[in-house]
This record gives C-alpha cells, sequence and structure tokens, in this order.
C-alpha cells in the first residue's frame, strides 16, 4: 500500500504518441519503457537525451526509477511524450521545480499534428499538376 503512495504518475502527449509515466522516488535509477531498459527502445542516443530530458534539466538522474508506457505515434514523438509525462510527473513530485521544467519547456505540450489529406489534392499541401492545354 505505501509503494502505491509514493509513486507519481502523469499523462505526456506528442503528435499521435501518449505516454503514461510513474516515477518512482528513492529508486536505484532504472528507466523502462514499455518492458524494455531505455537504451534499447531508444535506439538513438538523442532520442533517450530528449527522453530524459527533464530529469538531466533539474539534476536528478539516477534518483528515480522510471516506468514509462507509449502507444501511438513514431519513435521521436514517442520521445517527447515521454519527456513531457515526465516532466509533468517531477512537477507532482516537487512543485519547486516547476520553475525550472517551465523554463526549459518541459511542461509545455507541443501542439503540431500532421495536417490531414484534403479532397481533390495527393498531399495536405500538394496539388495535382496544372496543365494549361
Amino acid at each position: 500500500m505505501s509503494e502505491t503512495a509514493t509513486t507519481f504518475t502523469a499523462t505526456g502527449r506528442r503528435k499521435r504518441a501518449t505516454a503514461r509515466v510513474r516515477l518512482i522516488p528513492n529508486g536505484s535509477g532504472t528507466f523502462t519503457v514499455n518492458g524494455k531498459d531505455m537504451e534499447s527502445y531508444c535506439y538513438f542516443e538523442t532520442l533517450a537525451r530528449s527522453a530524459e530530458g527533464p530529469l538531466i534539466t533539474v539534476d536528478l538522474k539516477g534518483k528515480f526509477d522510471v516506468v514509462a508506457k507509449v502507444e501511438g505515434g513514431g519513435p521521436n514523438g514517442q520521445a517527447t511524450a515521454i519527456a513531457h509525462g515526465l516532466a509533468r510527473a517531477l512537477e507532482k513530485y516537487d512543485g519547486e521545480l516547476r520553475s525550472a521544467l517551465k523554463k526549459a519547456g518541459h511542461l509545455k505540450r507541443d501542439p503540431r499534428r500532421r495536417e490531414r489529406k484534403k479532397a481533390g489534392q495527393p498531399g495536405a499541401r500538394k496539388r495535382f499538376q496544372f496543365s494549361k492545354r
């Protein structure tokens, strides 16, 4: 019972990706995503760095166990969704961290989405070739 009371959960989103992040204080520093460790799930260093960004910003890397479940989207969207959820969970853990996380831009939900394809066009913006004659 006490274990559930000390976990901080939050949801992060980016494009079509949704991440549910659990933050466990006084952990060994493990970071698992969908049952895999961070290095094997985020196969590029830049993806792993962007997902761990909020922890690095507030100098708490290695002090928490992080368990994330991510679905939807691609690798970049998922990594950013993890970072968004992690920042929200850190804010729940300690409200004093809010200013540092906000200044670094971790608490802002990125609203950009894929633009829909329009009728009578081959894509969202592209037009079929115009022929005068």
